[in-house]
C-alpha cells in the first residue's frame, strides 16, 4: 500500500530483541483486554501503541456485569482492585436454574464474592492506569492489512481523516473483539456457532427496586436478568424462545416487559429506555491464539455466551497471562521461546470456558424432559457435594484453574497462589510492578538480600540485571516451601528446603539468567 512507515518503538537492541528490529507491541482494541496488556507493558517500560476503531469514548452499551475472584485478584497486582471494590456491589452468592445456588463465601481469596460493576467502569480504571503508565493511544483508526517477517510487524491502518499508513512493531496483539480485523488479517478461522439469536437488550429506570443486585431466572421458553448500571438504570437481558428473529428486527420496550413478566413473573415497572437492541450470542474459539508474532486476547481470541459472566474475566485473564512474557522478552530477561507458552496455557482454558459457559445456557433454557432430568440431578450434586461444587465455583471464579507444569516438577508448579501472607504484607502487593517474587521460609530469609537481589551464588552483575524484576519474600507463618512465583501469581518453581544452586538455577531459568 501507499502509506507512511512509522515505527512505534525505540529501535535500541536488547538481549532478547532482534539488533535491527522494533522494540515496541502495538495493541488493537481498547476493551479491558486491550487496555490491560497495554497497561503491563507499558508500567515493564514497553513502548506500546492501542489502536482503536472507535472515538475516545467510554460506552455504556457493554454487557459484562460483573468481576470474578481470580479478575479481582489479577488486578489487585496492580493496586486497581480496591478502586473497583468502591465502584462496585459485592455479591456473595448468585441463583442459576432449578433451584441451584452458587455462593462465594468460601472462596480461598481475599475477594470472596462477585463483585457486580458494569464494564465501562472497569475500562475507565484501566484506561487511566493506561494512560498514567504511559500508553500512546491512537483512536478512529482502523486495521486494513498486517504483513510480518523475522525482525517485526508492519500494520497497515486507516485513520478518520482517510489517510492510511504503517506502523511497525516488534509484536502485534489483537484484542479487537469477535470481529477481530487483526484475527481475520493473519488468516486464521473463527468456527464456532450462534446458540441463541435475537437477545434483547435494554437500559430502563424500574418503578420498583429488585429484591437481589442481580435478577435472573429462566421460565420454560424465556429467560431473563436484570443488574444495575449503578447511575439509576438497569440492564435487561431477554430472550424467548419463540420469538427467533434477525438482529436488525426493530425492539419495542412491550417485548422487553413481557419477557420480564414471563421470566421473573413482573416487569419493575420498566419505562424510559435510553438504548434497546437485538443480538445474537456465539460459541466460537480460534484454533491458534499465535501466528508469528502476532498475537490474538479476549473476544478476538474466544467469544462465550454470557452465562456465568466469564467473557470479560476470560479475556482480562489472558491478557495477564501475556502481558509479562512480552516484557520479559522484550527487556531482554527471557527467551523468545517463553512466548509459546501463552498458547499453551490459555487456549485450554478458553475451551474450558466456552465448555462450562454453554453448557449453563442449555441446561437453563432445558425443555426436554432427559434434559430436565440431568439439570436436576445437577443441581442436587452441586449444592449437596462439596468437592463437585468446589470444583464448579473454581471454574467460575477462575481461581480453579491452573497451567501445565514439566514432568518431575513439584506438585505447586503451574498452580494459582492465593493472596498469603509474607513477612512485609501481602503476596499481591508485592506483585505490583510486573515482579517475579521469591518466597523463602523465615530462617532462611538471611540468605537472601531485600529489593532482589540474590546473595548466595549470584556475582554482582546478575544481582544488578534481577533488580526490579525479582522481590524476595519470607513467608509470615512457619512454612518451609521455597515458592518462586511468577508476575501473573502462579507458581513457576517450588521445593521444600532446597539448596542456594537449586534456587539460583530456577531463577535463571525462569528469569532469563
Amino acid at each position: 500500500m501507499n502509506g507512511k512507515t512509522r515505527t512505534t518503538a525505540s529501535t535500541e537492541p536488547t538481549a532478547a530483541a532482534e539488533p535491527a528490529g522494533p522494540r515496541g507491541v502495538i495493541v488493537v482494541g481498547s476493551g479491558p483486554t486491550g487496555l490491560l496488556l497495554a497497561g503491563d507493558l507499558a508500567t515493564a517500560h514497553v513502548p506500546v501503541t492501542l489502536v482503536e476503531k472507535r472515538p475516545q469514548k467510554i460506552s455504556n452499551l457493554s454487557r459484562a456485569f460483573a468481576l470474578h475472584a481470580r479478575t479481582l485478584e489479577q488486578l489487585d497486582a496492580r493496586g486497581l482492585a480496591d478502586d473497583l471494590e468502591s465502584k462496585g456491589r459485592p455479591l456473595d452468592r448468585i441463583r442459576l436454574f432449578g433451584g441451584l445456588s452458587i455462593s462465594f463465601e468460601t472462596l480461598p481469596s481475599r475477594f470472596n464474592h462477585l463483585l457486580v460493576i458494569p464494564q465501562y467502569e472497569v475500562e475507565k480504571v484501566l484506561r487511566r492506569w493506561a494512560e498514567e503508565a504511559g500508553v500512546r493511544f491512537v483512536y478512529e483508526t482502523e486495521v486494513t492489512g498486517l504483513s510480518q517477517d523475522a525482525d517485526g510487524v508492519n500494520l497497515e491502518v486507516r485513520g478518520a481523516d482517510g489517510e492510511s499508513e504503517v506502523l511497525r512493531a516488534a509484536y502485534v496483539v489483537g484484542t479487537d473483539g469477535m470481529r477481530s480485523a487483526v484475527r481475520e488479517a493473519i488468516g486464521l478461522p473463527f468456527p464456532g456457532k450462534s446458540v441463541i439469536r435475537s437477545v434483547v437488550l435494554a437500559d430502563v429506570l424500574l418503578d420498583e427496586q429488585p429484591e437481589n443486585l442481580l435478577t435472573v431466572n429462566t421460565a420454560g421458553d424465556v429467560f431473563a436478568f436484570i443488574a444495575p448500571f449503578g447511575d439509576g438504570y438497569y440492564r435487561v437481558i431477554g430472550w424467548h424462545r419463540g420469538r427467533d428473529v434477525a438482529d436488525t428486527e426493530p425492539l419495542e420496550l412491550d417485548e422487553v416487559k413481557e419477557i420480564a413478566r414471563l421470566a421473573l413473573g413482573r416487569d419493575y415497572g420498566m419505562r424510559d429506555a435510553r438504548w434497546m437492541s437485538r443480538f445474537h450470542s456465539d460459541e466460537r474459539q480460534a484454533p491458534a491464539y499465535r501466528v508469528g508474532r502476532v498475537f490474538l486476547a479476549g473476544d478476538a481470541a474466544h467469544v462465550h455466551t454470557p452465562a456465568g459472566g466469564q467473557g470479560m474475566n476470560t479475556g482480562l485473564q489472558d491478557a495477564a497471562n501475556l502481558g509479562w512474557k512480552l516484557a520479559s522478552v522484550l527487556n531482554g530477561h527471557a527467551d523468545s521461546g517463553l512466548l509459546d507458552t501463552y498458547q499453551a496455557e490459555r487456549h485450554p482454558v478458553g475451551k474450558a470456558v466456552l465448555r462450562s459457559s454453554g453448557g449453563m445456557v442449555r441446561l437453563a433454557m432445558a425443555k426436554r424432559p432427559w434434559t430436565l432430568a440431568l439439570r436436576a440431578a445437577l443441581t442436587t450434586v452441586l449444592n449437596h457435594v462439596g468437592p463437585a461444587r468446589r470444583k464448579a465455583v473454581g471454574q467460575l471464579t477462575g481461581i480453579g484453574y491452573a497451567y501445565g507444569a514439566p514432568r518431575g516438577a513439584h506438585a505447586l508448579v503451574g498452580t494459582r497462589v492465593p493472596d498469603v501472607a509474607l513477612g512485609s504484607g501481602r503476596l499481591y502487593e508485592a506483585l505490583r510492578g510486573g515482579r517475579f517474587v521469591l518466597v523463602v521460609p523465615g530462617a532462611d530469609a538471611r540468605s537472601y538480600g531485600a529489593g532482589g537481589e540474590v546473595v548466595n551464588g549470584a556475582g554482582a552483575g546478575e544481582r544488578e540485571g534481577r533488580k526490579g524484576r525479582l522481590a524476595v519474600e519470607s513467608w509470615a507463618s512457619d512454612r518451609r516451601t521455597t515458592l518462586l512465583v511468577r508476575p501473573d501469581g502462579y507458581v513457576a518453581w517450588a521445593a521444600e528446603s532446597p539448596d542456594a544452586e537449586a534456587v539460583e538455577a530456577a531463577l535463571a531459568a525462569a528469569l532469563g539468567g
